[in-house]
């Protein structure tokens, strides 16, 4: 079975899919991961990276299309990428879709955690960070990234644990929380 997880930046989804995907015995395909990958092949750190990619759309779509390869040549895998779900979606690769999200003020804490930075600089990226993605996607796929009518689970993760977003995708799944 292929699962996605997907969500915006600090909304834990990087984290329930490292969970669930030991929980399960699966192998995790991390965008996050192949983007740093092609950084490397591209001799540039991820901040230039990241400024090349707004401005280069190929690098979306090679990144994408990489998720898309991996996750048809493989059956039983967690698939960890912003768009994940709507990658499936579009392409038509069965998947059990998960869209974890959290509110604004959680996701920049957990950001700040996870990166450092004072409150209202890490706010203001954060928001124009996803301003940005949300109109690339929309360009490049013709997708609304805001659009949660294809995911088979919607979780905001402000007051849950991530074994307890885990719980309900396994029994979401029909695996039962504590298989």
């Amino acid at each position: 079975m292929r699962i996605t997880i997907s969500g915006p930046p600090g909304s834990g989804k990087t984290t329930v899919a490292k969970v669930l995907a030991s929980r399960l015995g699966y192998e995790l395909i991390s965008g996050g991961e192949i983007f740093r990958e092609m950084a490397r092949e591209m001799g540039m750190d991820l901040v230039e990276f990241s400024r090349y990619a707004e401005k280069n759309w190929e690098i979306d779509r090679r990144l994408d299309a990489r998720l898309v390869e991996l996750s048809r040549s493989k059956e039983n895998v967690v698939i960890d990428s912003r768009l994940s779900g709507w990658l499936m979606h579009i392409n038509g690769i069965p998947a059990y879709k998960v869209y974890v999200d959290a509110s604004l003020d959680v996701r920049v804490s957990r950001i700040r955690k996870r990166e450092g930075g004072d409150e209202e600089s890490v706010k203001r990226a954060t928001v124009l960070r996803e301003s940005s993605e949300k109109k690339r996607y929309l360009e490049i796929y013709g997708i609304d990234f805001d659009d949660l009518s294809i995911y088979d689970l919607v979780v905001n993760s402000d007051s849950l644990t991530p074994e307890e977003i885990v719980d309900m995708i396994l029994e979401g799944i029909g695996y039962g929380a504590h298989s």
